[in-house]
């Protein structure tokens, strides 16, 4: 929108402690991403917002940072209401209209957002709303005093739009107020006719872990799922410490490879590559590469890591088997699955670890080689 009443601007308010759910609820995964910033990203996709204005306390900020390099910031005040008076101070003068949001409604349409600017830019103020499907009763000292008429019924969500000149002046004569729950009781109060924008049920604010869950679930409409598969052999050779899963483990022999030659983490690196088709580590981390001679395998597990990340996807699942003679690796069970954990920063009970034996075949049966078979089960979401 970039008509005369100039571009608009968006304070988006995040200043909240998150009391009822433990941390702040902005910061809270949704999806692979913090929920803060699935807020902003809808805003970025808004056709005429040209500046975001977040308010938030400095500790959120850097993790703002890592995904976008233009917000402004404020800093949140003792209540809704400061804290939209701390944002609007940093708003543009050239901004025409201006769209107030809760940082914790990160599933708004970015459509609906053009679309309520639109209507403020033309009639001075809108919000966005849907119809109300429960019957609400008014209620005193535990009984119904009377039902309202639910056909007339909106509940108001965010953004609330307004031209800056309205916002401006009913924050001037009506910022003090303490009772008012969002901006546009104040504009009503100027006598400026506050217009309805319908929206959709997505548009929910997180306030509860119920909140967080049914929002988890429509971002899983966008997920699929991936299995992957790995391999990895290795000699033992006397002399060398033995490494497997993250766990030193004390044995006469040990694995012999341009690493520390753990095989289960290697094999569990390849399953997870190959789930996002990623090649694998013998790429990212060549035997030829005489500088990372000796490196540590969980090196290489963290670097995977990174990867998973960038492909926003989420480790749901890992099972590696090990097949080796000596030692024998059941006391070692819990050792290397709570290590696993840790390396891979996946729950303990998403983690499978066991062995088998070669009975006595081959290099494997005879102590002198093992070998590891793992897969990986990664859920990755397609659009973000």
């Amino acid at each position: 929108m970039t008509d005369k009443t100039g571009f608009s601007s968006a304070v988006i308010v995040a200043g909240g402690s998150g009391k009822r759910m433990g941390r702040p609820k902005q910061m809270l995964p949704l999806g692979g991403k913090p929920v803060l910033v699935r807020t902003v990203e809808a805003f970025k996709k808004a056709s005429g917002v040209r500046e975001i204005i977040v308010v938030t306390p400095p500790g959120n900020r850097a993790e703002l940072n890592r995904y976008f390099a233009d917000l402004i910031y404020a800093d949140p005040g003792s209540t809704r209401l400061e804290s939209v008076k701390n944002g609007f101070a940093k708003v543009s003068p050239a901004a025409g209209t201006v769209a107030v949001h809760d940082g914790a409604r990160p599933l708004v349409n970015p459509a609906a957002i053009e679309a309520c600017l639109q209507t403020a830019a033309r009639e001075g103020a809108a919000v966005l709303a849907v119809p109300v499907k429960d019957t609400v009763k008014v209620c005193q000292n535990g009984a119904v005093e009377k039902t309202l008429d639910r056909s007339v019924l909106w509940a108001a969500q965010t953004p609330q739009c307004y031209r800056r000149e309205i916002l401006a002046e009913s924050l001037e004569k009506f910022g003090a107020e303490k009772d008012a729950t969002d901006e546009s009781q104040l504009v009503e109060k100027l006598g400026v006719k506050v217009r309805v924008v319908p929206s959709d049920y997505k548009n929910n604010k997180i306030t509860t872990p119920e909140d967080l869950v049914f929002a988890e679930a429509l971002v899983d409409e966008n997920v699929i799922y991936r299995t992957g598969f790995g391999f990895d052999l290795h000699r033992l050779e006397p002399g060398r410490k033995l490494f497997i899963g993250g766990v030193e483990i004390p044995h006469t022999k040990g694995f012999l490879g341009h690493s520390d030659g753990d095989l289960v983490l290697h094999a569990l690196c390849d399953a997870i590559l190959g789930a996002l088709c990623a090649g694998e580590i013998g790429i990212l981390f060549p035997p030829t590469d005489e500088s990372i001679k000796g490196i540590s395998s969980v090196t290489i597990a963290k670097k995977v890591l990174e990867i998973v990340r960038a492909h926003h996807a989420e480790i749901e699942h890992m099972d590696a088997t090990i097949i080796t003679e000596e030692p024998k690796m059941k006391p070692h069970y819990e050792a290397v699955r709570r290590s696993l954990s840790q390396v891979f920063e996946v729950p303990l009970e998403r983690i499978s670890f066991k062995s088998k034996s070669h009975e006595h075949v081959g290099e494997i049966g005879r102590g002198e080689a093992a070998m590891c078979q793992a897969v990986a089960t990664l859920k990755i979401r397609s659009s973000l």
